[in-house]
Formats: structure tokens, C-alpha cells, sequence
């Protein structure tokens, strides 16, 4: 085992202004209306933040039925469907949409397209709740594209009139070989240059810059978090082991017993104490050696979700 390590950190990385947001949201609506509020699915997808949101009186549901009458429901940043918003009413929740204003911009793209009599295709992993909340947003003409072999096999009702978004938080990599194959076969089809998310593209350009100068390189997210999977997938594709782990616990000492440098990035809703704590932990039993890598400061803060004013 190497004598010390030399750990590098990638910057930007961690959380991005729409999780800040969501969990600031939570936050609020506990101090406003006080113990509990229910949030409908994880309002990230880390489970060290949901466990502390619990703590502080957040109970997070799988369905709105079990939201009792008049209590405060909070969308997560990933987004709902149209229909979540009409029962949530029709049970007369009080909801607070803390959907991240990114996520937003990619439901009103589709909302257009499809008001002005497109197909809509979504490409994105089957079943992730922001595309489950993308397609959602209209009543039909709409699908997910998860595979090349799906962009050629994909039906539209008119080959002319078709357009398509992306899910925030992939890789240009997943997004390039389906869209070449869509452009193929529908050469008339409207679509954004990219709908990944700047925090996501630049959590992806800084872990590429730490491969570069790492022996193996740790990504600290969840395991459902689609983000933080992208990275690890960026920094394998580089050359290097690349591992996702929850916090210091899920790593393995072998990974780096012929190791001297690390490199750390962070999915964007992990907290940085989860960073600190693999830093820490390395240190309890060897010289640690700490520097972060030049990278693009993000200084973008989202307003704040609209809150009502008392519940009903």
C-alpha cells in the first residue's frame, strides 16, 4: 500500500442549484407550516439527504393517497406528471412544486411540440421519474428513447412533425448515437441542441480533467442517482477504476492498495460532508495529500419555490 495519498478533487462537483433548491424547499415548508410535510418520491436521489429530511419531520410517499387531506405535498426536482397535479387537487393536498426550473423548461419544449401536433420523443432511461414527469405532461403522442435500437424501430404518426428533448442528466455519449439515427429517419425533426443541464455538463467536464491525473477515481452518489452513474461511466471511459460509493463505507480497501492518487467528484446531490467524510477516512490510516482542480464556478442560485400561504 502506498505511503500517502495524493487526493485530488474535481470542481465542480456536488450539489447544483436545482437540488439546493429542492432541499431548501423542503426546508422552508417545514419551518412554515411545521411537522410534518409529505413529499411525494425522494426529492433527490441521495439517501443521506432524505434521512436527514426525515429526521427533521419530512415523510417521504410513494402514492398520494397516503398524504392525508390538507396537508402539504411537495413535487421533487425531478418533476410530475400532469395527472399527479390533478389528483393532488382533487385530494385536496396543498402542494409545493419543487420541480428544478431546468427540469421545467424541458416539460414546456414538449408541451409545445405537442400542442403544435408533433410526436414527442423523449430520449431518456425508461422509468426514471424526470422522464416519467416529461412524459406525463401531455396525453399522448409521446415517447421514451432509451436505445439506438428503439430510435430505429420508434413509430411516429407523421414523419414530418416530430420533435424530441432529452433527460437532464445524461452524457453526450448516450445522446449522440440515438439523435444520429433519429435525424436519419426523420430529417425534419425539432429538438434543442442539448437539454442536459449545465451542472451536469460541467460535473462531466471536471471528472474527465481528474481522470487525467488519477490512479482511480471515486464518484460519492446514490446508486439511483442518474447523475452520479453518468460520472462514473465518464471517468471509466477514460482509462481509470471508477467506483460509485454512497459515503466511505462502500469502499473496498483493495481498490486502492497499489494507489497514490485519488480523485473524488461528487454526483450533483451529494453533499460535501460525504466528501470530507472519504478524505477522513483515508487519513485515519494514511498521509493525505489534498488539492482541487481548476474548474468552472458555478454562482447560479434558482428563486425560490412558490409557497401558499396557509394550509387549507
Amino acid at each position: 500500500m502506498s505511503t500517502s495519498y495524493y487526493v485530488h478533487l474535481a470542481s465542480p462537483r456536488g450539489f447544483c442549484a436545482g437540488v439546493e433548491r429542492a432541499i431548501e424547499t423542503v426546508k422552508y415548508s417545514l419551518e412554515k407550516y411545521g411537522k410534518p410535510v409529505y413529499v411525494l418520491h425522494e426529492i433527490v436521489h441521495n439517501k443521506h439527504v432524505i434521512d436527514e429530511l426525515k429526521t427533521m419531520g419530512a415523510i417521504f410517499v410513494e402514492h398520494l393517497a397516503d398524504v392525508p387531506s390538507g396537508e402539504v405535498c411537495i413535487f421533487s426536482a425531478h418533476g410530475v406528471p400532469v395527472a399527479v397535479e390533478n389528483y393532488a387537487a382533487e385530494l385536496g393536498l396543498l402542494t409545493i412544486d419543487a420541480t428544478c426550473p431546468l427540469v421545467t423548461s424541458v416539460h414546456r419544449m414538449v408541451e409545445k411540440y405537442h400542442a403544435d401536433k408533433n410526436d414527442v420523443l423523449i430520449i431518456g432511461h425508461h422509468n426514471h421519474p424526470e422522464v416519467e414527469g416529461t412524459a406525463g405532461r401531455v396525453s399522448d403522442r409521446v415517447k421514451t428513447i432509451a436505445t439506438e435500437s428503439e430510435a430505429e424501430l420508434v413509430r411516429v404518426h407523421n414523419p414530418d412533425k416530430v420533435g424530441y428533448v432529452t433527460q437532464t442528466t445524461l452524457t453526450k455519449a448516450d445522446i449522440t448515437g440515438i439523435l444520429s439515427i433519429l435525424k436519419n429517419r426523420f430529417p425534419t425533426i425539432k429538438g434543442p441542441k442539448s437539454n442536459i443541464c449545465f451542472a451536469t455538463q460541467n460535473r462531466q467536464d471536471a471528472v474527465r480533467i481528474l481522470a487525467e491525473q488519477s490512479d482511480i477515481v471515486f464518484v460519492v452518489g446514490s446508486k439511483n442517482s442518474s447523475n452520479s452513474n453518468r460520472l462514473k461511466e465518464v471517468a471509466g471511459r477514460c482509462g481509470v477504476p471508477a467506483y460509485l460509493i454512497d459515503d466511505h463505507n462502500d469502499i473496498d480497501r483493495n481498490w486502492i492498495e497499489d494507489v497514490s492518487s485519488i480523485g473524488i467528484t461528487a454526483g450533483a446531490s451529494a453533499p460535501e460532508r460525504l466528501v470530507d467524510g472519504v478524505i477522513d477516512w483515508l487519513r485515519s490510516f494514511n498521509e493525505v495529500t489534498v488539492d482541487e482542480i481548476d474548474g468552472i464556478n458555478e454562482n447560479i442560485h434558482f428563486p425560490a419555490a412558490p409557497f401558499p400561504e396557509t394550509k387549507k
